[in-house]
Order: structure tokens, then sequence, then C-alpha cells
């Protein structure tokens, strides 16, 4: 079978696209993938890592209002669309599916005037815009939340797969022994790790500060905090004496997630949908702080899903303090029964066989096509 997948921008769209692949490779090996993104955006670095075939297209986002990039933007999108066209046409796919972002746009559309079986993936409880308006052409759409599905044209189109994540975290309770050692934590005492998504956030790293500032070093949590590279030299200068003490571990950027998740307690981070799966497939109960500039504000709308399931608390960013923070962590951590049914809620927001069930579909779908 010949498929195309498309999905780009950020890893929230890339990784669930991937996920999707590896599950396709694993059914048969023998099917052929073309992924189409664009040269700036990550997947271009990320792709072809994977020896996956790689191809590109012009798209540029449409400005919310009109003006001077609004024109640029249209042009590229009409480039973009005449190129979607012609790879489309010589691949000649049996399929084709988007993840999400701009690029999808173009080739989703232009493959929904094929033979090609059509469908896209949502990530998010509010989607994106592209999505919304594929969602009135393709054959079918899976989506993470069934909160999503009242922003689509065609609901009856709808399959709610949940977030289709890579198997990584597999197994990671044998992992935990390794993970202390790892990072010099004590076994007995629980840990909160936090972080701001891959490029950290202001607003986590500034309250974080005053809960470690009034961390004491015999307390009986300890903290695995990452900053985000563009912040960590200044955190580190901000908080002075209190980045040495022994419960207490930063860093700017976490090449070990599994490790860390092993020993984890409670997270605190923001709410993109990539972690909101991992964190979820892992029964982990969380302090959620959405990034407010994000598109859509969907990370706000993400957020209120776990938290009206039980499985999260949530702070927004204009509302958020330190003493706030610190309250809410010890309200959590310090009421074992409170963590525990979290931890449950969480659990069941989690979609273990999300790429999986996707796969399933298309293969159900080509077959009575």
């Amino acid at each position: 079978m010949k498929i195309i997948v498309s999905g780009g921008g950020t890893g929230g769209h890339i990784y669930p696209a991937i996920s999707i692949i590896e599950e396709l490779k694993k059914r048969d090996e023998n099917n052929q993938i073309l992924y189409i993104g664009t040269k700036e955006g990550l997947e271009s670095e990320i792709v072809p890592k994977l020896n996956i075939d790689f191809k590109s297209i012009s798209v540029k986002g449409l400005p919310r209002k009109i003006n001077k990039q609004s024109f640029i933007a249209m042009k590229e999108l009409f480039k973009g669309l005449s190129q979607a066209k012609k790879i489309i046409k010589d691949f000649n796919p049996d399929v084709i599916i988007g993840t999400g972002g701009f690029v999808s746009g173009p080739v989703l559309y232009r493959g929904t005037k094929t033979d090609a079986y059509t469908a896209f993936h949502e990530q998010n409880s509010f989607p994106g815009l592209t999505n919304r308006i594929l969602s009135r052409y393709v054959d079918e759409y899976f989506v993470t939340f069934k909160e999503s599905i009242k922003y689509f044209k065609n609901p009856e189109k709808a399959i709610v797969t949940g977030n289709p994540i890579r198997n990584r975290f597999n197994n990671i309770d044998e992992k935990k022994e390794e993970a202390y050692k790892y990072f010099n934590l004590d076994k007995n005492k629980k840990v909160i790790f936090s972080f701001g998504g891959s490029n950290g956030a202001k607003s986590i790293n500034e309250n974080m500060k005053y809960f470690i500032e009034n961390l004491s070093e015999d307390s009986n949590l300890q903290v695995i905090h990452v900053t985000g590279k563009r912040f960590y030299e200044s955190f580190i200068k901000d908080i002075g004496e209190n980045a040495n003490k022994e419960n207490v571990k930063i860093y700017p950027y976490m090449e070990q997630m599994q490790l860390a998740y092993a020993i984890t307690d409670l997270i605190i981070t923001s709410s993109g949908a990539i972690t909101l799966a991992e964190i979820s497939f892992l029964g982990l109960p969380s302090i959620l702080i959405p990034k407010a500039y994000t598109t859509e504000n969907h990370q706000e709308h993400n957020a209120i899903v776990y938290k009206n399931e039980g499985a999260a608390e949530v702070l927004l960013e204009k509302d958020i303090t330190g003493k706030l923070l610190y309250d809410m962590i010890h309200d959590i951590v310090d009421n074992p029964e409170k963590m525990e049914e979290m931890s449950k809620a969480s659990l069941k927001l989690a979609a273990p066989n999300a790429a999986k069930d996707i796969v399933d579909k298309i293969y159900d779908s080509i077959e009575s096509k």
C-alpha cells in the first residue's frame, strides 16, 4: 500500500504522524510511506533521520487580519496546492493522512480530489483551523478528545482514538532504580517533575522559583525542574544557592525523559497534546499551566478536559502566583487519597492503542472502499 503522511511545524503534529507511520510499517513492512512537510518546519530535520522518504511544499500560515502578509501567504498557498497536486499524482497513493499544521491543508485537500482514502488526526480539544476546514472534505477524521467533535463539520465521520504516541515508556517501572541513581535522589521521598515543554515556559520557571526557594532540604519532597535552554542561565542566577540543595535538580533540557517520568509522583507542566498523552499513558497526576499564547488557546482547552475528568488541577498564567502554586502542590502531595484519585483519572484518559486503532480503521476503510 502507498501512503502519504503530512503534518508539521511543531512536534505536536509531527510525532503523532511518526507513531502512525511506525504502526503502518509494523503492519506491513512493504508499505511505501512518503512524508510531505515544509523545508522550514521541524519535520524537515526529524523525518529524514528516521529513514522516511520526505518531500516539501511551500505554505505559510494565514494571518488573522488582512495585511501584506495575507497576500504573501495566499500566494504560497496556491503554490503549495500546485506542488501537492504534482507529488500526489507522481506517487499515486492509496491513503493520505494529515496530522495538522498548515502543510497538511494543501496535501489533504488535493488528496480529496483523487481516489485515495483521506483522513486527518486532531490532537487538541479545540481543533486548528486547517482541520476544521478539512472536515468538510475528508473521508473520516480521528480525534484525541470527544469534546473537539462539535467544532467540525460532518460529525458522523469522527472517530475518537486518543493521541498516538511512540511507546518509549513501556515497562518504565523497571527503570526506577536507574533513575534514582541518575538524578541522585532519595527513593523514600516524593518527586515533583516540572517543565514547560521542549522550549521551557517563563511562567512555570518564575513560579517554580518560589517553590524551590521555600523548599527545605529536610522536606519529604524533591524537585526535578527543566528550565528550557534559553532560560537556564538566568534561572540559576536568580535562585542562587538554592540551586545547590540536595533535593533540587535543575536542567536546561531533559535528555532522559523516561527516567524522570519513572520516579515522578506529580507533574507540573503546560498542556501540549503530546505531554498530556504521555502523562495519561503513565497515569500521573498533574498541575497544568497552559501557555496563554498558543494558537486558538488550545492548551487551555486541553487542560480543562483533564481538570473536568479529575486528572489535573489547572492554573492559568494570568492568575498564577508562586504562593498559589506552592499551596496547590502541597494540597495534592500531602493528600495520598487525592493523588490516587487523580492518578486513576489520568490513566482513564490514556489511549495506548491509538496508533493501532487508527491504522485498523484505515485498513478497514480501504478494504470496504
